[in-house]
């Protein structure tokens, strides 16, 4: 069965930038969607962990969505993130992902209430109802205490609208288990540090917080494997990035790296909302050094040829 959307290529999370006083900062937000779209990043996700969707009611999540769908003038695919604690807040979400012209949602697993395959696949069905787009689902299991499994899967993937997997387990008999048995459910990278390993098992998209501040460095990485089919020079390219996924994936500081990344781009993204703070002084210099280490080696990979 031919997809109703095909995810290829490198989707941003999008970081939200703050004012110190907590509001969103509009302009920042419009800067980061302009630097994202002229880098060549593949589509924007809005309302995802990244952007701090947790510390944001429906109201203002929906207000953030429609304003980067705005900015960024059909240029890019816009997937609005449903997540949510509470079943009429996932819905509500993606009505209003319907109504402002969403091109897809990202349905994720309600934290902490660690649903039966069924109730999880209930309440799925139920939120893919209330948008009726294409739908990327989002398994992260560390974060929401059970999996999406094996009849999770075969439930919601008799609707038409469940294109993808966002895949961030960290489980790599997951990454088999979707490629051998989920063909028709496209498989997108979602646990950086095994990005090499996705491309690798068939992925064609993944979905990347750093991409935020280093798109160019993870469009060379998906280029390399997806499109090229080049996995010597992909390994060398990974080889390059994985301190920064150490630090990102391991360094329990991963919203904080991110907007600090987009900083140093010259785009001020502010503080994060509680109960996060920025990083401090060593942890900046050690991701600075970590990030200027990996753009040196991958443009003397990339002027290679």
């Amino acid at each position: 069965m031919t997809p109703i959307f095909k995810f290829e290529g490198i989707y941003t999370p999008v970081v939200t930038p703050f004012h110190d006083d907590g509001s969103v900062h509009w302009e920042a937000l419009a800067e980061v969607i302009e630097f994202l779209i002229s880098s060549g990043v593949h589509g924007l996700i809005s309302g995802g962990s990244t952007g701090e969707n947790y510390a944001q009611g429906v109201e203002e999540r929906i207000a953030v969505a429609k304003f980067t769908r705005e900015q960024s003038k059909g240029r890019v695919p816009v997937i609005v993130g449903t997540g949510a604690m509470m079943t009429p807040d996932s819905i509500a979400l993606a009505t209003g992902a319907r109504e402002i012209g969403a091109d897809a949602i990202l349905l994720a697993t309600p934290p902490y209430s660690v649903p039966t395959e069924r109730e999880n696949a209930l309440n799925a069905l139920a939120i893919d109802k209330a948008a009726n787009l294409p739908v990327m689902l989002y398994n992260y299991p560390g974060r929401m205490g059970v999996h999406m499994g094996e009849e999770f899967l075969d439930r919601v993937g008799r609707s038409r609208n469940i294109c993808a997997i966002k895949e961030s387990s960290g489980d790599i008999n997951r990454v088999h288990l979707l490629a051998r048995d989920y063909p028709h459910i496209q498989m997108s990278c979602g646990m950086d540090d095994q990005a090499l390993e996705f491309f690798a098992w068939g992925a064609r998209s993944w979905v990347c917080g750093g991409s935020n501040f280093l798109p160019a460095e993870h469009l060379a990485l998906y280029n390399a494997c997806a499109v090229e089919g080049n996995f010597d020079k992909g390994r060398r390219i990974m080889a390059a990035m994985m301190p920064l996924m150490r630090v990102l994936e391991q360094g329990g500081k991963f919203i904080q790296c991110i907007k600090h990344g987009v900083t140093l781009n010259g785009i001020d993204t502010g503080p994060m909302r509680p109960p996060l703070k920025g990083l401090n002084k060593d942890d900046k210099r050690a991701l600075e050094q970590v990030i200027k280490v990996l753009k040196r080696t991958i443009a003397d990979i990339q002027a290679e040829g």
